[in-house]
């Protein structure tokens, strides 16, 4: 349980290119955060949002029923909360949720039903990193790659494919034997 951060303008946009903005170019949040009057439909954006982070978990192929996602706009926060079947399951949920544009925080107050898994390490990518090299900093073996890759699938497509800002799993050594 807790807060992880994350880099607000990186990672999947979920929503339509080209939507509205709020007076001088800011978003919702960031009026509102500003002190200027929120528009009418700030709430139905942000509910568009949620919907959008719920449909992607699911397309990831991870458990939505009894998670419950709210999205507010004025701190950048996703709140993910309920149950999940297991730690992965809760990890790989946490990342969809704040590796999303616009998204900086996300509270975690899911609870894991079995809890045998050790949790894992977060890292942010950063520029000029490969998962080989991510690899030899957690592991000193820079083969082992491919464990960091399959833990963060199916939201990584490609181990090559890694941007800068993005929030990666690391699994913990002890449950790697």
């Amino acid at each position: 349980m807790g807060l992880l951060s994350f880099m607000k303008e990186a990672g999947e946009k979920l929503l339509r290119a080209g939507q509205p903005k709020a007076q001088a170019g800011q978003t919702p949040g960031e009026q509102a955060a500003s002190g200027g009057a929120p528009q009418p439909d700030l709430r139905a954006k942000e509910q568009e949002l949620e919907q959008a982070i719920r449909d992607y978990i699911a397309v990831q192929q991870l458990p939505v029923d009894g998670v419950d996602i709210a999205y507010d706009s004025a701190s950048a926060t996703v709140t993910v909360s309920g149950s999940v079947p297991d730690q992965q399951a809760k990890e790989k949920i946490l990342l969809c949720c704040g590796n999303v544009q616009g998204v900086a925080h996300v509270n975690d107050e899911l609870q894991v039903v079995q809890t045998e898994a050790a949790p894992s390490q977060w890292y942010t990518v950063q520029s000029g990193d490969t998962l080989s090299r991510i690899a030899k900093q957690f592991y000193g073996d820079p083969n082992k790659y491919m464990l960091i890759f399959e833990s963060n699938r199916p939201m990584l497509n490609d181990p090559d494919k890694i941007y800068p800002g993005q929030m990666l799993r690391i699994p913990n050594q002890a449950s790697l034997h």
